[in-house]
């Protein structure tokens, strides 16, 4: 339960003080919607106009109660000002308009409800935006007057409009503006009142009337009892609010109108013995997770992580990669790709970054991780939760980033150094159509490796090479991607091997040769097309790949056979590149171990690390070479079709 806490902290510490650019925290007893229509009046009360509202602009916030707020089924409740045509007109089932199901035998129920409830709130305070819309509404000629200003269509029998069948270039603006599902009735309209010299006539923005809603809601409220998240005697919730990771969202964290289920029976006899949380308390709490999660949460599908400090300090995002998590371009993290210090650039720079974060924490401040899902529309659940210290979460982080720090290569624009973010591991490991609920379990096993420390589940990793060995089944600039992203993971995997990020002369394990040997043959077949000014294609070396890594020392016969004719182009045409070549070949194979260069066991993912650096070796002498013509152009990476 120290979630709500947490929450709550963070709301009261955040609310009036949220960063520039941000959303601002919603008060307390109200909700956001998204308004279709508005309607203008007089002081008086009178119809002034109407317009239909644009998808952009019509998201309004309006006070609500519990029930009104996660309203559902056969017999939804009112909101109290702002609400949908059956409630606010009168004259709504006069020009056709239909009721929701559970009112169908009062179909004046909605509407009643709704001036009652207006006319209490107007009669305890009655401000002047208030008492405007209960007068016009009390006239009765909502839709009527709709119709007269030309927001709602009528049909050759008089009645509403409710679908548009003809070409949709010339349909009314309020079909342009509703969801494909919905008729013009089902319209959501808010209210703007202009009052006198009053130059505020919006009234989701009256700092007056929106306190006036919470005063008069809490004041009505009188259950009282422990509240279990502050500790403290106070108003106790019935309900609690939805729409948590977005507007339509109906999924809730915590709820108990199951009196016939088995949610509470057998040990509690009523759902308030189960769990008692103040009004206050879980309505802050719930509009704080909103705001983050908005904010900075981050999503796929229903799943939602979210990462903060509770008094509102920046953090770096755990879920991203490491220059989207640290700021700045991707660029400023390739930091020499090609240079052998590599490893120690990234290394001081990711210092530097972790450096700039704890400096804004303090010793005692606390970070926390917070992940949600839900199996149903209705309920959602806590999935993962962690309470760090705050320079225990950098720690963790820079742990994380440096361990698993390689050569990234997403396109063009987006080349860098660093760890991959998980949601891309899910993606080199199973592919890139792979299904969400795919995509959520393995993002889900991802974090506690980032958060805890935990090792890397070793069938990622495998899948990773895998998929990597068999290029032939993957677009170039995938194939690109998933190759640093499974170098990082084998790297991070095997981190007391002490991996470097740049060609290791030195080491002479199997596996890394055969990756050097590929490389280095890769490279001469692809540079005997470039000379001859072929069009470029698969070399035998990619082409073989998988069979390479299952069956090195076989399949290396087969390569090395189907170089001789590039061999002797290159003898005619450039003997003095050909010769540099066929020495690094000859050093690479002089590295082996007899008996390991004619064994045929399968090769690790190392050998994707020896290809990799010994690939990026051959580009950058091409390119510091005086010799231009030494360098094979680089095949393509270019950002995905």
């Amino acid at each position: 339960m120290s979630w709500l806490p947490k929450l709550l902290a963070t709301y009261d510490a955040c609310k009036g003080k949220e960063p520039q650019g941000s959303t601002p925290l919603m008060p307390i007893c109200h909700s956001t919607q998204n308004a279709q229509i508005e309607i203008v009046l007089d002081g008086a009360g009178h119809f002034r106009r109407a317009s239909v509202l644009e998808k952009a602009q019509g998201l309004t916030l309006i006070p609500c109660t519990e029930a009104s707020g996660g309203r559902s089924g056969k017999k939804p409740i009112n909101h109290p000002l702002h609400d949908k045509l059956q409630y606010l007109a009168q004259d709504f089932t006069s020009w056709g308009g239909e009721v929701t199901v559970g009112f169908a035998n009062d179909p004046a129920e909605p509407y009643r409800d709704y001036v009652k409830s207006l006319s209490d709130w107007a009669a305890a305070d009655p401000h002047p935006k208030l008492l405007a819309v209960r007068a016009y509404v009390q006239g009765g000629n909502v839709v009527a007057d709709l119709i007269q200003a030309g927001i709602l269509p009528v049909g050759d029998d008089g009645k509403l409009l409710k679908v548009w069948s003809a070409d949709k270039a010339s349909a009314p603006a309020i079909f342009k503006v509703l969801a494909p599902q919905q008729s013009p009735d089902d319209a959501f309209v808010r209210w703007r009142v202009e009052v006198g010299d009053d130059p505020n006539s919006a009234p989701w923005t009256d700092e007056a009337l929106l306190a006036s809603w919470i005063a008069y809601y809490q004041h009505r409220q009188k259950n009282v009892g422990l509240c279990m998240a502050t500790g403290q005697q106070a108003t106790l919730a019935v309900q609690h609010p939805a729409k948590l990771r977005h507007g339509g969202d109906k999924a809730k964290l915590i709820s108990a109108n199951d009196s016939s289920g088995y949610t509470y029976r057998g040990r509690f006899i009523s759902d308030e013995e189960a769990l008692s949380i103040g009004f206050v308390a879980t309505q802050k709490a719930h509009n704080a997770l909103r705001w983050l999660i908005e904010r900075q949460g981050y999503r796929n599908g229903d799943q939602v992580f979210v990462a903060w400090e509770p008094t509102g300090k920046p953090i770096p995002d755990p879920l991203l990669a490491t220059y989207e998590a640290f700021g700045g371009a991707s660029l400023d993290w390739a930091l020499g790709i090609s240079h052998a210090d590599a490893g120690q650039a990234f290394g001081l720079q990711l210092r530097k970054a972790i450096a700039g974060y704890a400096a804004q924490l303090a010793p005692r401040d606390e970070v926390v991780v917070l992940g949600l899902d839900s199996a149903t529309p209705g309920r959602m659940a806590i999935t993962f939760y962690r309470e760090l210290k705050g320079s225990e979460f950098l720690a963790r982080l820079q742990a994380w980033h440096g361990q698993f720090a390689w050569p990234q290569n997403y396109g063009k624009e987006r080349q860098f150094i660093g760890a991959p973010a998980p949601r891309d591991i899910a993606e080199a490991a199973f592919g890139s159509r792979l299904d969400d609920k795919l995509r959520a379990s393995t993002v889900e096993r991802l974090l506690p490796c980032i958060v805890d420390g935990v090792p890397l589940p070793l069938d990622l990793l495998r899948s990773a090479v895998r998929r990597v060995a068999n290029r032939v089944g993957m677009e170039v600039w995938e194939w690109e991607r998933c190759l640093g992203i499974a170098c990082a993971l084998f790297k991070g995997f095997f981190n007391e091997r002490g991996y470097l990020m740049a060609l290791e002369q030195e080491r002479t394990s199997r596996d890394y040769l055969f990756g050097r040997l590929l490389a280095v043959a890769e490279d001469i077949e692809s540079y005997a097309l470039y000379a001859a000014g072929e069009k470029a294609r698969d070399t035998s070396a990619a082409r073989l790949m998988q069979r390479f890594a299952d069956r090195p020392a076989s399949t290396w016969r087969t390569i090395e056979l189907s170089l001789r004719p590039y061999i002797a182009r290159l003898r005619a045409m450039r003997p003095g590149v050909l010769h540099k070549k066929e020495s690094l070949l000859d050093d690479i194979v002089a590295l082996f171990d007899p008996q390991d260069f004619l064994t045929d066991t399968p090769l690790s993912g190392e050998f994707l690390l020896g290809y990799h650096c010994q690939r990026q070796a051959l580009r950058s002498r091409g390119e510091s070479s005086d010799d231009a013509s030494e360098t094979t152009p680089t095949a393509m990476t270019g950002e995905p079709a």
